[in-house]
């Protein structure tokens, strides 16, 4: 035991000494303070996020709303579409205008509708300074096809193109996205809607509304990517790319089913609450819930990656809020009303 205990003091003035000269205790491992440097990709022009997004020579966007239908060709059967990802000037509000990567030059890019069972042939050409990838979020597709390098492909770098193929199942509501740089890339808008209806769509509801939550940043005319850490918050949120007021109206008749469907591609988690009516939880993650479990609420929390579809009748006429109930979440770099925010507009 006295041992033990000369054995333990010595160690103890061994590590005073230590803290009165600056020499690393014993046994100590080396702290290492990462700096903006060492956490810029080499090749990644938009610096994971650190630095701000190139915008020497972008053009402005020629479309007004992401999120729009785009039309396959048809060849031996199989719907092709074609994707460019391609950089943009993108107005989030008319007078604030963010450096975006995109989809066909939109945010969201386009919306890719099929039916259940449809064999689909997505070509992506890569127009963007740095190479990237699609990742088909949450459809069972065939590995070779999932869009994750270094591990499924190899990225797609600029000029070059790729081609995924897939058959489109189950229904659902699902999106894609970048996979490469996705703390980059992500954010400043490589993002977009994935519909599949089901073969029996009898039940087609009057109106059908999909919603991308997401952040920004934008500060001095300069984007960045938007990230829960210190000095690179979003002061920005947007709906299908938009802030309020320039958020779309979703317009419905006294008597009409309308179904929303939530998609967060964000890093936040968004509960979003509905004025004036009850909604039910029909469909989570693209998968329908059974009648008898389906939830009454009027407020759902959406968090990053998830997808939720609700459903209510229009029986309360008037112009109805439907929100992000975190109020830091309804302002424009701080200033209130924004955000993530919209009208629905219930008429007879």
């Amino acid at each position: 035991m006295r041992f033990a205990k000369w054995v333990m003091v010595l160690i103890l003035a061994m590590l005073t000494l230590a803290s009165c000269t600056g020499a690393p205790a014993p046994s100590a491992a080396p702290t290492v303070t990462p700096t903006a440097a060492s956490m810029t990709a080499v090749g990644n022009s938009a610096g994971h996020g650190m630095d701000a997004v190139p915008n020497q020579g972008v053009p402005n966007a020629t479309a007004a709303r992401g999120a729009q239908p785009l039309t396959p060709r048809i060849e031996n059967g199989v719907k092709v579409f074609e994707l460019t990802a391609t950089p943009v000037k993108w107005p989030i509000l008319k007078d604030v205008i963010a450096t975006a990567w995109t989809y066909n030059g939109t945010v969201p890019g386009p919306m890719i509708r099929v039916t259940e069972g449809d064999q689909v042939r997505i070509v992506l050409k890569n127009n963007l300074p740095d190479a990237t990838s699609i990742h088909w979020h949450g459809i069972p597709v065939p590995n070779a096809m999932d869009g994750v390098p270094p591990f499924t492909q190899n990225a797609v770098k600029p000029g070059e193109a790729f081609t995924y193929e897939f058959t489109a199942a189950p229904a659902g509501t699902f999106m894609y996205h970048s996979h490469v740089d996705t703390d980059t890339q992500i954010p400043i808008g490589l993002y977009a809607p994935f519909i599949i209806d089901p073969k029996d769509n009898a039940k087609r509801p009057d109106v059908d509304v999909t919603l991308m939550l997401s952040e920004w940043r934008v500060v001095g005319g300069k984007t960045y990517a938007a990230m829960p850490m210190g000095g690179m918050e979003p002061n920005y949120f947007t709906i299908n790319g938009k802030a309020y007021p320039e958020t779309e109206t979703i317009n419905a008749k006294l008597g009409q089913r309308v179904r929303i469907r939530f998609a967060n591609v964000g890093q936040f988690a968004h509960p979003m609450h509905l004025h004036g009516t009850f909604f039910k939880i029909v469909a989570t993650d693209g998968n329908p819930v059974p009648d008898a479990a389906q939830w009454t609420k009027d407020t759902i929390n959406v968090s990053p990656g998830e997808r939720y579809d609700i459903e209510f009748i229009a029986t309360n006429p008037g112009q109805w809020m439907l929100h992000c109930h975190i109020p830091h979440h309804l302002t424009n770099d701080n200033v209130e009303p924004g955000g993530l925010m919209l009208i629905v507009n219930l008429t007879s």
